[in-house]
Order: C-alpha cells, then structure tokens, then sequence
C-alpha cells in the first residue's frame, strides 16, 4: 500500500514541449516540495539519482498519448509523473510518490454491501443498438433504492468504479459485443485521490477491458474547482486508459477554454438544451455543439431524452447518442444483460 502521505495527491506537473521546461506544483512542507518550480530537464535531472537521469528527457520524446515516468530522487524516494498530452505542446499530469505505483488500499476493493448500482441504456443514434450504458448508485435501505444521500461515503467512487468494470465484463460476454462502454461519475473529490488511476488501471488489466471501455463523467462545474489539480487528475487517468466524459455540458458556466484544456472524449449535452428540441434557436445551438465536439475528435451523447420521435431530429443535428426514458429506464444488472441480448 502507498505510503500515509501518498494518500492525497503530491502534486502535478505541466510539460511545455517548446522550451522543454517541466513545472512542479507539490504542497509546501511535504517531502517533495523541494521539487516545486520551473525547471529545464538537465537543471531537474540533477535531484534524481543516477539511474534515473534520462528517463525524464525520454517521456515527453513523443509528443503524444499518455506520459509514464518513473523517478527515484537522490534521497532514494520513488515517484512517479502520470498524464497526457493535450496538443503537441503541452502535457499535464499528477505526482505520485510510493514504492509502486501499481498500489491500490485495500479498503477500495470492497464495496458497500448496501450500494445498489443501476444500469441506464445508452443508444447510438445511427443503427439503434445499445452501444454501452451509464452506471448510477442507489443505496438499498432494505425497503426503497434509492439515488444515494450519502456522498461523504469516500469509497463510493471505486466501489462504483468495481461494480461497473464487472458489470461491462458480463455485458460484454453475454452479448460477444467488444465495443461496449461503461460511464461512471465522479466528483471532485473522489479525483484527488492520488489511488484513482491505479484502481482504473488494475480493473482494466483484471476485466481484459480495451482503452476507453471504462469511461469517466465529471462535471465541469466539480473540475473547476480547482482546475489545475482536477486537469492533472484527469490526464492521469487518460494515462491509464481510461475515456473522459465531460457531463452536463450546455449548463452553468460551461467555458470553452476549458473544452480546449479538458482531453474528453466524449460531450454529453445537458438534459436542460434536449427538451428544448424542436425551438429554432436550440436546434442552432446544438447543432453547431455537435460540429464543434466532432471537429474535436469527440462523440456526443444527448442526455435526458423523453420521446422516442425527438431520435431521427437529434441525429440530424449530428447527435452519436441519446440516453433517457424514450429508450429505457434504469435497470438492475441482470435486465441490463437481457435488455442487451433480447
């Protein structure tokens, strides 16, 4: 298991590729804050002991993908830089400090007996099959189900983190569908644990799960939090293999220099715009929303969808997918595999 002090993020890191300099956020007072600053490779190189020097100037040789990096300071600490590009010249990422990486708290794997996890279709808009599903909690009080009221409950981001990786592995056999997709939601909160990204990458390898089988929502009201430490958790988890979904978009103060930051994958267009569908000016703005994600590389799912009529619409506006009551209810894990199969 990580170290006591690995068990909250120790810091993130920003790659610019044109000057070649790497910069160092870790808090103050902790055993890496001699690392914060500006700093050139050689100038960096020289904390690290000897086999380490090298290994920093090869991570960011290619100027793409995902960033592993692992360092031993010259007081014999391991860390490790994990990220990801955002464009040919700058990458971003989470410190790590422990012995392993790999290190999940045990604690993680063992979900709740009374968390309850629900499975709710979500639907290509271009041949009308499932194409994967969004997992959401729900507490059995052992009368009702219930969307969950506790979120100071700090292992319910993994517990759904397993539930879900499990589930997508049963969908995935029952139906001999290898393109199926899981969405998981997390919160701020559950991103800074600096143990995330390990257990994404454990139940990935564990569940022969493909790179973007496993994909993350967050919101980007939660990111914007605290943006830096929030881009640095989620390239990490990009690094993994994990696909990001930027949820809710379309609401509150939705910031397209944050769309340009944030390495998503996918956009899901806030239940809010979906039911307007139909009014010249929201079928303007969704339209060009769809163009705009689709020219990023990134597909687009319409949430909160009610009638099934508003399907062929929503794909001539550019829409991949639609999720909602139209096509489905949430399901229990076993008539999510019939639902899928029938």
């Amino acid at each position: 298991m990580l170290p006591d002090e690995a068990s909250q993020p120790q810091g993130s890191w920003h790659w610019t590729a044109s000057n070649r300099h790497l910069v160092i956020d870790a808090p103050r007072g902790s055993a890496l804050s001699d690392l914060n600053g500006d700093w050139s490779i050689a100038a960096l190189e020289q904390m690290f002991e000897g086999l380490s020097r090298g290994r920093l100037d090869k991570a960011f040789d290619i100027a793409d993908g995902p960033v592993r990096c692992n360092l031993t300071l010259s007081s014999g600490q391991d860390i490790h830089l994990v990220g990801a590009f955002v464009g040919e010249d700058e990458a971003h990422g989470m410190v790590l400090a422990g012995s392993d990486f790999a290190d999940i708290d045990p604690s993680d794997l063992q979900p709740g007996p009374d968390l309850y996890p629900v499975f709710q279709p979500i639907v290509s808009l271009g041949n009308g099959h499932v194409a994967g599903f969004e997992a959401l909690a729900r507490w059995d009080d052992g009368a009702h189900r219930n969307p969950p009221s506790r979120y100071e409950d700090e292992a319910l981001a993994s517990n759904m983190l397993i539930r879900s990786a499990e589930t997508l592995s049963k969908l995935r056999e029952a139906s001999g569908r290898a393109d199926l997709f899981m969405h998981v939601n997390l919160t701020a909160r559950d991103l800074a644990r600096s143990t995330l990204p390990a257990l994404v990458e454990a139940l990935m390898q564990g569940y022969d799960l493909p790179e973007k089988a496993l994909r993350i929502e967050l919101t980007e009201q939660a990111a914007l939090r605290d943006e830096t430490d929030a881009l640095a958790a989620v390239m990490a988890l990009k690094a993994v293999g994990a696909g990001l979904v930027l949820d809710d978009f379309g609401t509150g103060h939705s910031s397209f220099a944050w769309l340009a930051d944030f390495p998503a994958d996918s956009l899901k267009i806030d239940h809010g715009l979906t039911r307007r569908l139909g009014q010249q000016r929201t079928d303007t703005i969704l339209g060009t929303l769809t163009l705009l994600a689709a020219r990023l590389g990134m597909t687009t799912t319409a949430e909160g969808v009610e009638h099934k009529d508003d399907a062929a619409r929503l794909r001539s506006l550019g829409f991949d997918y639609a999720q909602g009551f139209a096509f489905a209810r949430p399901m229990e894990e076993a008539n999510a595999i019939a639902f899928l199969t029938s």
